[in-house]
C-alpha cells in the first residue's frame, strides 16, 4: 500500500508496509499510482517477479511500464516519464516502495503470545475538586461510586504487577483520578512501598501522575521531582477556553491559579519529563491558538487532544467540524516549524513519531496493549482493561488480591489488533495508531474491533502533519550541512 499526499508545499509518498517516506517532485508524485496500477495489471501485484529484473531494472520492463503510462495519457514529455518511471522502479527494487505486508503472517503468533503486564493505571481517587464539562469519569466519581484507594489496595496492586510482569524489568504505574492529589498521602505510601521491593523483585518502577494542579504545593512538587518519571498537567489553553470547560465546584475557573504552578513544574524539571495536556471541543475549533498560547507561556512539552463525547453533547466534535480541524492541524504544523526556526521550539505530542525505525512489531499491531499489557485498577481493587472502561462492570477482569479471573476478556483484547479491525485494512495510518483506542471503539460501536471514525480522521491528519514536519526538518538539516 502506498499513500500520497501534499502538505505545506511538500509532495510526500509513504510506503505503508515498509514505513519509507519519500519527498518527490511533481511528476513522480503524479505517476506513482499509475505505475502501481500498471504493475498490478502486468503481474497481478505491484511486486515485480525476480525474473523480470536483475541487479538493475531491465530495459524491457522500463519500456513496458513507460509505454503503458504514456498510453494512459499524461501531460509530461515521454523522456521525463521514462526518467520518473525508472526512479519509481528503483525505489521498488530497493524495497522502499510497493512493499509486501510483512506483519500479517506474524499476527497469529502474536495473538498467542504470553501475557506480560507492564503497566497499571491506579485510580487513586474517585473524586475530584473540579467539574470539567467533558469528564468521561463523571466528575471523577466514575458513574457514582466515590472512593479513595487505600494503601492496602495500592500495595496489592504493585504485588499483582510484579507477579504478572514476567521478565520485564521496567514497570509503569500512573496515579490517576479523579484528582490524585486528593489522596496524596496514599500516593506517597504506594511509591515508598514500590521502592522498597524493587531490588528484591528485580524491577524498576516508573511512577507518573496526572493532576489538575489545584492542590499542587512546593512540597508535593519536590517529591514528584524526586520520584515521578513524568507529570501530566491538565489545562485547555487560553484562559477563556480553560475556565469555560474546567470550573471548580463553585463554577470558578482555575487558570490564574494553575498557570504559575505549571510554569514552576516546567522550570524545576528543566522543561523535560512533563506535559501540559489539554482537550479541545466544538467550542474551540481554533485549538492551534491554544497550543500557541501554551508555547508562548513558555511550556515546551504540549499535548492537545480532541474531546470524545456523545454526539448529542453540546461540546462534542461534529462531522462537519472535521474540515476545519484538519486545517487547524496544518496551521499548527506551520506554527511548530516557525517557532523552531525562531528558537522557541516546543514538542507537540502527536507530532512526535519515529520514522527511522518506529515501534516494534508488537506495538505496531497492538497499540497501548490495554487489557493484556496495561490495565486499570479501581480504588477497591477491581481490574479493568483500562481506566476508560471503569464503571462498565461487563469488563471487570478480576481484582488485585485474587488476580485476573476473566481470562476471556483478556484474550479478547489480546486478539484485538489492526488485522481484527476491517476499517484498518485500507488505512495508511494503521502502523502508527495501531487501530486506535479500544474504549472509544466500544463506546461508540459496542465492539472493540471497530474504530471511532471521527478520531481516525483526525489521527490520519496528525500523522500527515508529523511526516511533513520530519521532511521539512530533514531538508533544513541538508541545507545546513551543505552550507
Amino acid at each position: 500500500m502506498v499513500h500520497i499526499f501534499k502538505n505545506n508545499g511538500y509532495n510526500i509518498v509513504l510506503d505503508v508496509n515498509s514505513g519509507s517516506v519519500h519527498v518527490v517532485d511533481e511528476i513522480v508524485y503524479d505517476l506513482i499510482p499509475s505505475v502501481e496500477e500498471i504493475l498490478t495489471g502486468m503481474f497481478g501485484t505491484a511486486q515485480i517477479p525476480e525474473n523480470e529484473e536483475d541487479s538493475e531494472i531491465s530495459k524491457e520492463l522500463l519500456r513496458k511500464v513507460t509505454d503503458a503510462v504514456v498510453a494512459k495519457g499524461t501531460s509530461y514529455p515521454e523522456s521525463e516519464v521514462e526518467e520518473a518511471v525508472e526512479e519509481i522502479l528503483s525505489l521498488r527494487q530497493a524495497g522502499l516502495l510497493y512493499t509486501d505486508d510483512i506483519y500479517e503472517n506474524y499476527v497469529e503468533e502474536f495473538k498467542t503470545r504470553d501475557t506480560v503486564i507492564k503497566a497499571l493505571c491506579l485510580n487513586i481517587a474517585h473524586d475530584c475538586n473540579l467539574r470539567c464539562k467533558y469528564c468521561f469519569a463523571d466528575e471523577g466519581e466514575y458513574h457514582g461510586r466515590k472512593a479513595m484507594m487505600t494503601f492496602e489496595v495500592g500495595k496489592a496492586a504493585l504485588d499483582f504487577l510484579v507477579k504478572n510482569s514476567g521478565d520485564r524489568h521496567n514497570l509503569e504505574v500512573d496515579f490517576f483520578g479523579g484528582e490524585p492529589l486528593m489522596n496524596w498521602e496514599v500516593v506517597k505510601q504506594i511509591v515508598e512501598y514500590g521502592r522498597s521491593i524493587e531490588k528484591e523483585a528485580g524491577k524498576n518502577f516508573r511512577f507518573t501522575i496526572t493532576t489538575n494542579g489545584t492542590l499542587l504545593t512546593k512540597e508535593i512538587l519536590d517529591y514528584c521531582n524526586k520520584e515521578m518519571g513524568n507529570i501530566v498537567l491538565s489545562i485547555d489553553g487560553r484562559k477563556e477556553v480553560n475556565d469555560k470547560m474546567r470550573p471548580n465546584a463553585a463554577g470558578h475557573g482555575m487558570y490564574d491559579m494553575i498557570v504559575p504552578k505549571y510554569l514552576e513544574v516546567a522550570k524545576s524539571r528543566h522543561q523535560l519529563r512533563y506535559f501540559v495536556r489539554g482537550t479541545f471541543t466544538h467550542n474551540n475549533l481554533d485549538f492551534a491558538e491554544d497550543v500557541k498560547h501554551l508555547a508562548d507561556l513558555g511550556f515546551k512539552q504540549i499535548s492537545m487532544e480532541p474531546v470524545v463525547a456523545k454526539p448529542e453533547d453540546w461540546y462534542a466534535i461534529k462531522e462537519e467540524d472535521l474540515p476545519q480541524l484538519k486545517e487547524e492541524y496544518d496551521k499548527l504544523a506551520k506554527i511548530y516549524l516557525q517557532y523552531r526556526k525562531e528558537g522557541k521550539g516546543f514538542n507537540f505530542f502527536h507530532f512526535n513519531i519515529d520514522l527511522s525505525g518506529g515501534p516494534c512489531v508488537a506495538k505496531r499491531l497492538s497499540g497501548c496493549g490495554s487489557g493484556c499489557e496495561y490495565v486499570g485498577v479501581t480504588p477497591w481493587g477491581d481490574i479493568y482493561p483500562c481506566h476508560q472502561f471503569v464503571g462498565n462492570e461487563d469488563f471487570i477482569m478480576g481484582n488485585v488480591f485474587e488476580g485476573i479471573k476473566r481470562t476471556d476478556i483478556q484474550q479478547q483484547f489480546k486478539e484485538s489488533n489492526v488485522y481484527s479491525r476491517p476499517e484498518c485494512q485500507k488505512c495508511f495510518a494503521r502502523y502508527y495508531c495501531s487501530g486506535g483506542c479500544s474504549a472509544n471503539a466500544y463506546n461508540f460501536n459496542g465492539n472493540i474491533n471497530t474504530v471511532y471514525k471521527e478520531g481516525c480522521e483526525l489521527q490520519r491528519k496528525r500523522i500527515e502533519c508529523a511526516i511533513m514536519i520530519k521532511a521539512a526538518l530533514a531538508e533544513e538539516a541538508e541545507v545546513k550541512n551543505a552550507g
